[in-house]
């Protein structure tokens, strides 16, 4: 069974969330895993970790925009 601690952040694959009670998928940001890639979608540098990018997401504010339908 696997365990899921999210009211302390644990995405449950050894990482956390980077707002643990936000909206966000986004993986915290560490020394070994650090906020310096691009946005696939909008190209806007340093917004996602190599968890993120491994994950296939995009930026929150793309995120946002694509789920609002904007």
């Amino acid at each position: 069974m696997e365990r899921y601690d999210y009211d302390y952040g644990d995405a449950g694959d050894g990482t956390r969330f980077a707002d643990p009670s936000g909206e966000s998928a986004l993986r915290a940001e560490t020394p070994t895993n650090p906020r310096n890639l691009p946005c696939p979608t909008c190209g806007m540098e340093d917004v996602l970790t190599p968890a993120d990018v491994a994950r296939g997401y995009q930026c929150d504010q793309c995120a946002r925009q694509c789920e609002m339908g904007f």
